[in-house]
């Protein structure tokens, strides 16, 4: 290492390099979406919580994936609508780091999550007579143990991986937040082992899950067909349609911006591919999952009803 390289301690964030009237605008929309973010996982949350009717293991899944995307929007956004009313855009070096810890952890735990929610359904639409013993509550809560466990297991990997590096410029990043590729480009030594990982883990991580979900919902399609009740077929249909909407927007826009060639702007690419992440997916999983749903509006209802009668 050359001696007139300085160690970091904090770095800039330069986010959305634009006007201050649309900053301004886009504080005011983002804040926003992420308000809606927290309500809307926090009712389905919460309704999984309070009503009995929805203490099955679909339900149970969905309160994680509640729970992951508030985290996942928390630990991004509002640093974000800090940068954008702030002129003062820094960020210490540890709290960068974990910020990046974390997003891979939640991001992974998302990916997992919609898998055992893919599986859940096939099991319930092709082996309704099973259904029971194979998704008991010993198996769900295995199965969602061993999804954050797994997930945070692998994001450790990629922090020990970039804390044996040094880093000594430059000073700023490109993005909203600390995201695991633009951290690397302050590394004063060869990613290249980074990089690998980081492919690795997107097979693995990605790939893998995305052909197991697909497998569960085409052998989920060709039940559906053969469901001789138009009313079920509708149902069923209604259910998986909705969940495969949520399942590609964010594995294509994962895909997308981890293992797809890069453009001749990578970087304002992967600021519009991270905000699918960060606000558009948690904020339309309570709209496509549940709040459209029949039994949680019943829920929602009855809620309601015993609030208002006290």
């Amino acid at each position: 290492m050359g001696g007139n390289q300085t160690w970091i301690t904090e770095v800039t964030l330069l986010g959305f390099q634009v006007s201050s009237a649309l900053e301004f605008f886009l504080f005011g929309l983002f804040s926003l979406f992420y308000t809606f973010t927290l309500l809307g996982n926090g009712v389905i949350l919460g309704l999984v919580c309070l009503d009995s009717r929805l203490h099955t293991p679909m339900y149970f899944f969905l309160s994680h994936l509640a729970i992951v995307d508030m985290s996942y929007a928390s630990n991004n956004v509002p640093k974000m609508l800090g940068n954008l009313v702030n002129q003062k855009r820094t960020i210490s070096f540890v709290p960068c780091i974990m910020q990046t810890f974390l997003y891979l952890a939640f991001a992974h735990a998302e990916c997992l999550i919609l898998v055992v929610m893919s599986y859940d359904r096939y099991v319930a639409i092709c082996h309704p007579l099973h259904y029971t013993v194979m998704m008991s509550w010993r198996v769900c809560i295995v199965l969602a143990v061993t999804s954050w466990v797994f997930s945070f297991l692998l994001a450790l990997v990629h922090l020990v991986l970039i804390l044996r590096l040094p880093f000594c410029g430059p000073h700023e990043i490109n993005h909203f937040f600390c995201e695991i590729l633009s951290v690397l480009k302050l590394a004063c030594a060869d990613t290249r082992l980074n990089q690998v990982v980081i492919f690795a883990a997107c097979v693995f991580i990605l790939v893998g899950p995305l052909c197991l979900v697909l497998v569960s919902y085409s052998r989920i399609l060709l039940a559906i067909l053969s469901i001789q009740a138009g009313e079920g077929r509708r149902k069923a249909f209604s259910t998986c349609s909705s969940h495969l909407c949520v399942v590609g927007l964010f594995f294509g826009s994962a895909i997308v911006m981890y293992m797809a060639p890069k453009s001749r702007h990578p970087e304002e690419q992967q600021k519009v591919l991270s905000l699918f992440y960060s606000l558009f997916n948690p904020m339309l999983n309570p709209l496509i999952y549940s709040l459209r749903n029949a039994e949680v509006k019943g829920a929602l209802r009855r809620v309601l009803r015993k609030e208002g009668s006290k």
